[in-house]
């Protein structure tokens, strides 16, 4: 991070993330962001804990964090990379992006209650309110899932 974006204060909280997304307990699922590269790249967290409520489910006996709940965390760190950005250099928030398009979605590993889940985003382009994002998750330094995001800014009309 440069100086002239010294203003980004890390680690960016989850109170300060509640107020860059709409997503709310139980669908929040970032829980810190830890390093950010304006416009470029970002880095944040999820605490994967036994208490999540689809651990009920998935699986009894067996606890494993859905693939898509991984793909979603990834799509939420994505917003927060845009929000922030848009925050810093002035702007007062991006439009709302919804996620429109997965690809190349792999899953190496089980994302289990205990682990830190470690998300890294790289935005690639962003074009005409659209996003391209390449997402890698970590635990303990291991890639257990990787994706292509593409995002849309919300459109009112």
């Amino acid at each position: 991070m440069t100086e002239s974006h010294a203003a980004v204060k890390l680690p960016v909280d989850v109170e300060q993330i509640q107020q860059l997304l709409p997503h709310r307990y139980p669908f929040l699922l970032v829980d810190r962001v830890t390093e950010i590269d304006l416009g470029k790249t970002i880095t944040a967290i999820k605490n994967v804990t036994i208490n999540e409520p689809f651990f009920q489910g998935h699986f009894p006996g067996h606890p494993v964090m859905p693939g898509v709940l991984i793909v979603e965390a990834m799509a939420q760190t994505a917003g927060l990379l845009t929000q922030i950005t848009s925050q810093m250099e002035g702007q007062g928030g991006s439009p709302l992006f919804y996620l429109v398009k997965v690809d190349d979605a792999r899953f190496s590993a089980v994302v289990a209650p205990g682990d830190q889940l470690v998300m890294k985003v790289s935005l690639k382009r962003l074009i005409r309110g659209m996003g391209l994002f390449e997402a890698t998750a970590y635990v303990d330094g291991e890639v257990v899932a990787c994706c292509k995001l593409m995002c849309a800014a919300r459109n009112d009309k």
